[in-house]
């Protein structure tokens, strides 16, 4: 490969690392045709870029980013990144498969490690607390829920003291009639 062309690819790779928020990389090493289209169809689906990567044009990528160096320890053998804005979604889906084929003890793709919300996981034994981590959403969603509840407390207080002091008042006016 020409010095112009892996130029070319270190910076490609560099802009995908700036545009997403987090990426993992994974060994998919040994998985056949239709597994390897399966995995890409279901990162697809859960807008995960799968891609790759030649260890070393991913190291000179991943110098110019502000990530930890127990990554670059990582780079060996097969190595396929995996790219996305939630922080959880490739956890999940490595998990599916993980759970796909539990007979298999070289369950693929497998966890080397992970950049998510700018902290390093290494391992594969972090796959269970990545899947457990919420994203930006969701912590929104259940932020938005806990501020709800006490307004609909009150509102729901209010209506029924509403209803109860309605329900005295018609039954004083059948009363006198």
């Amino acid at each position: 490969m020409k010095k112009e062309d892996k130029n070319a690819i270190i910076e490609e790779l560099k802009g995908q690392l700036s545009e997403y928020a987090n990426f993992y990389l994974t060994d998919i090493e040994g998985l056949n045709a239709e597994q390897t289209s399966e995995l890409r169809r279901a990162c697809f689906k859960n807008q995960i870029k799968l891609v790759v990567v030649k260890n070393t044009l991913l190291h000179k990528a991943l110098e110019t980013q502000n990530v930890d160096a127990q990554l670059f320890d990582c780079l060996k053998g097969n190595t396929a990144l995996m790219l996305c804005n939630t922080g959880n979604a490739p956890a999940k889906l490595i998990k599916t498969f993980a759970d796909k084929d539990k007979k298999n003890k070289n369950v693929k793709p497998a966890l080397k490690a992970a950049f998510v919300e700018e902290t390093t996981y290494v391992g594969a034994d972090q796959l269970e607390f990545l899947t457990s981590i919420k994203s930006k959403n969701e912590l929104i969603a259940d932020l938005v829920a806990l501020l709800q509840s006490p307004a609909k407390n009150v509102v729901s207080a209010l209506q029924s003291g509403g209803s109860t002091l309605h329900g005295v008042l018609k039954t004083l006016g059948e009363r006198e009639a």
